[in-house]
């Protein structure tokens, strides 16, 4: 019971019989878990404060210990009540808020040796299983006090899910991707396509004029070109290399309309 010596020293001199050396201990356990006396009987006094300390008087009434509690939290405020019946102290305590009430019967001599009141590493004995009873049979059921969630600070956000550069996206079904495609002009593009294995950049080394990214007529190669290809020759979405000029009426000069000067001279 680690902050139990400090405080059976302290109070030492009001200590006179074992059922004052079980209150304290009983004390002791409430202040362990998070509640702090405000003072002795059933009403508040003036300048009462929270306080891990014993009030003054506490032991002034030998039947009947009346202490008041409250949790660090503000939350709750108990009233205990140890009666002494015989050689048993009836630990009653009730929640003013919900009006809840617990209680637990400690034989003193079970948790006391009388005759080593003036000894603090002899006057206690079974200290587990004081605790476990004040903690299954009051501060259970009563409930004990919860810590306040510390706040972050504002500057420290969360990571976004579509900003974590380490996230790998999602894989889209293929007929769902929609392949970027840089200008045509950026010069940083060359190659790009040849880097890349399904084919979602622009850039690549082999030419094919239906992905130049300039205006074309509408051409699909996998439905076949009449003449050269057969419906189907060209797989859909496939990069197609053409091997003669597609289709009839392309724009383009002829190049038999505007030859080079001096094309006749053989010693050009």
């Amino acid at each position: 019971m680690a902050g139990l010596e400090p405080l059976y020293a302290w109070a030492r001199a009001a200590i006179s019989c074992p059922q004052d050396a079980l209150v304290c201990g009983v004390h002791w356990e409430l202040v362990r878990h998070g509640y702090r006396c405000l003072g002795t009987g059933d009403q508040p006094g003036p300048d009462e404060r929270k306080s891990e300390l014993l009030p003054a008087g506490w032991e002034a009434n030998k039947e009947v210990y009346t202490l008041r509690y409250k949790s660090t939290d503000d939350a709750r405020e108990l009233l205990l009540k140890a009666i002494m019946m015989e050689n048993s102290m009836i630990l009653n305590v009730m929640d003013r808020g919900s009006q809840k009430v617990a209680d637990v019967t400690l034989a003193v001599a079970d948790y006391i040796n009388p005759e080593h009141l003036d000894d603090f590493h002899k006057v206690y004995k079974n200290t587990e299983e004081l605790r476990t009873r004040i903690t299954s049979g009051i501060i259970a059921p009563l409930g004990a006090p919860t810590e306040k969630a510390r706040k972050e600070p504002d500057s420290k956000k969360d990571l976004q899910r579509d900003d974590d550069p380490l996230r790998i996206p999602p894989r889209v079904p293929v007929g769902l991707r929609v392949p970027s495609r840089p200008s045509p002009l950026d010069p940083f593009a060359v190659g790009g396509e040849d880097l890349d294995p399904f084919g979602g950049r622009s850039g690549g080394m082999i030419v094919d004029p239906l992905r130049s990214g300039f205006p074309q007529p509408g051409i699909d190669p996998s439905s076949g070109i009449p003449g050269r290809l057969p419906p189907g020759a060209v797989p859909p979405g496939a990069r197609f290399d053409p091997f003669s000029p597609l289709g009839a009426g392309r724009p383009g000069p002829d190049p038999d309309h505007l030859p080079p000067p001096g094309y006749d001279d053989m010693f050009m």
